[in-house]
């Protein structure tokens, strides 16, 4: 025995003599042979999946206890912490060479063998942690605290709901437990809200609830169902909430996102910021993922136009792909945490503009923190959880239970969201959060580039195919405004090939000969699919409303319309739509 194992020895030994004989000895033994070290990884994987406190998260992970926050985070194991754990529930041994049992300690080299056998480890799922109740699409509402393994959540902190919510809710009583939720957040400044008291300074006008909520205040219950719903529902959209670039903060957007988190999960989420580059934001969003939290808050996004990747993708696919942080490996993800974003001045940038629902706020103040409310909402939320979260499962056991839902308008990879949470709150009302899409879309400054571009090619090229050498001076001035070459205006051509928007369609047509160039072209193409799809968009070409009808020849494009007023509300735009329709 040489010195580094004696003093293992001796440290076991200190240890075990401070440990209670019964509890050491009922540990089962672990043999660790260096010789055959697949033999003793397979061993510790059979061990450690048999006992049942580790979790598969795309790497092995554990629960562990946060003190602070009373509640339990996701934690990565390394190899260090795989040695803590093997010793926890076994007596690693070894045999010398009389063939003897002698403790020893269990090898880092194991550990890490162990942990680079992807897919291998036999342990159950861990797709994050809830503290909300599980819901099933036959209405069922389940309250069990620990793992449940057929959704691989750990659930905790459930508040008990015992006759809150009625096995048969009626629509009456589904409009009454509405009614309660649009209630306690009516201080709140939502956009295009009806308020029931003229403008008076540092004075918060209230929402005036008699009326049916306005896109903004219907954006908002959307998010708070589907916050209620998230640890259930395979993908569901983000929540953008912004006020204005100037006179918006303390409008309380950060204010809105806790009270969400208090009643759906019970705690406050930890906000997030962006960091000093787009490579540490993906840094952060990807660590956040792995810990599992059930929500994701990233704060003070301001004025900014916000591109992430990786929460595309996470969003919208299940599992999604996350780079290991220090590591040039990817792994699989199931997340299932609710994506907040708030900021002044906020926008999505390209294909994030369908996977949010976008509350605007506009506190008709310069100075909102100034403003002085009845109560602290926050404390109100936190102390009526139990009724507040009993009154959206009403809502949403209500849903799953009707026949005669009104169906919105579609939005693509989150059909079972829109049947859980979206249409019920249509029916009893709210508008369709699926149309702010297009007005997400128009704000979206990459697509008005675009946009801007394919207009000045219609002006001086029409629809004729075009080569980049006799491309007109203004769309090379517009896409090389540096005039950093030819060469650079050619891979930005090509990167637009294939697009469709606003009812153009960029083209290319390969050379025809080993020497010739390739030529661009600009279409008029808006198919009957499209025209349902984007019925209502403000950038179409031809006059609105173009996309509800079919279109029969070359349309001229025009200047984008300019967005409703803010406080249009459903009737309106019913109205509009019929208005429509008779001139068509």
């Amino acid at each position: 025995m040489n010195d580094n194992e004696r003093k293992i020895a001796e440290l076991i030994a200190d240890a075990e003599a401070k440990t209670p004989e019964a509890p050491r000895l009922a540990k089962p033994r672990l043999l660790v042979d260096r010789s055959n070290p697949d033999v003793a990884v397979a061993a510790v994987r059979d061990l450690l999946a048999e006992h049942g406190d580790l979790f598969d998260r795309g790497l092995p992970v554990r629960l562990a206890y946060d003190a602070v926050r009373r509640c339990h985070t996701i934690q990565v194991m390394t190899p260090d912490g795989l040695i803590r754990t093997v010793h926890s529930i076994s007596r690693p041994y070894r045999l010398n060479h009389k063939g003897e049992e002698i403790d020893c300690q269990f090898p880092r080299q194991l550990g890490v063998m162990y942990l680079d056998w992807r897919g291998e480890w036999h342990l159950n799922t861990l797709n994050g942690i809830a503290s909300s109740p599980l819901l099933q699409d036959n209405g069922s509402i389940g309250t069990k605290q620990g793992y449940d393994a057929p959704s691989g959540m750990f659930i905790e902190g459930v508040p008990s709901l015992d006759g809150l919510v009625p096995d048969q809710p009626s629509r009456e009583e589904a409009k009454a437990a509405l009614l309660r939720i649009r209630e306690t957040f009516r201080t709140f400044s939502f956009a295009d809200a009806v308020t029931d008291a003229p403008y008076a300074p540092y004075a918060p006008s209230l929402v005036d609830i008699s009326q049916p909520p306005g896109k903004d205040e219907s954006a908002f219950l959307c998010a708070l169902m589907t916050a209620v719903c998230r640890p259930c529902l395979p993908l569901a959209p983000g929540i953008l909430i912004r006020a204005a670039p100037m006179s918006g903060a303390g409008a309380g957007k950060g204010l809105l996102a806790r009270c969400i988190s208090i009643i759906a999960f019970g705690q406050e989420p930890h906000a997030v910021t962006s960091g000093g580059s787009h490579e540490e934001l993906e840094k952060r969003i990807a660590t956040e993922l792995m810990e599992g939290n059930p929500v994701l808050f990233l704060d003070n996004l301001n004025n900014v136009a916000f591109k992430s990747d990786l929460l595309a993708s996470a969003i919208t696919e299940r599992p999604a792909r996350v780079r290991i942080l220090g590591r040039s490996e990817m792994i699989t993800l199931n997340a299932s945490a609710l994506v907040i974003l708030t900021g002044n001045g906020l926008s999505v940038s390209e294909d994030l503009a369908r996977r949010f629902l976008t509350i605007d706020f506009d506190p008709r103040t310069e100075d909102p923190e100034a403003r002085a409310f009845p109560n602290d909402i926050k404390a109100e939320v936190r102390k009526h959880r139990r009724e507040l979260l009993a009154a959206l499962l009403l809502i949403w056991r209500w849903g799953r239970q009707a026949n005669d839902l009104k169906a919105g308008k579609p939005l693509g990879s989150f059909e079972l969201w829109s049947k859980w949470v979206r249409d019920p709150l249509l029916t009893l009302g709210c508008a369709d959060p699926a149309e702010q899409v297009n007005e997400a879309k128009e704000r979206d400054s990459r697509r008005q580039f675009v946009l801007d571009l394919l207009n000045l090619w219609q002006k001086h090229h029409g629809e004729r195919p075009v080569a980049v050498r006799d491309l007109h001076d203004d769309i090379r001035g517009c896409l090389d405004p540096h005039k950093r070459g030819r060469q650079f205006v050619s891979a930005q051509i090509e990167k637009l090939a294939g697009t469709r928007i606003a009812g153009y369609q960029f083209t290319r047509q390969p050379s025809a000969g080993r020497w010739g160039a390739a030529t661009y072209a600009l279409k008029i193409a808006v198919t009957p699919q499209e025209h349902r799809h984007h019925r209502g968009h403000r950038d179409l070409p031809g006059t609105p409303g173009a996309m509800d009808q079919d279109v029969a020849g070359p349309m001229t494009p025009m200047t984008p319309m300019p967005a409703a007023p803010a406080n249009e509300n459903t009737a309106n735009a019913g109205k509009e739509d019929e208005e429509w329709k008779a001139a068509i």
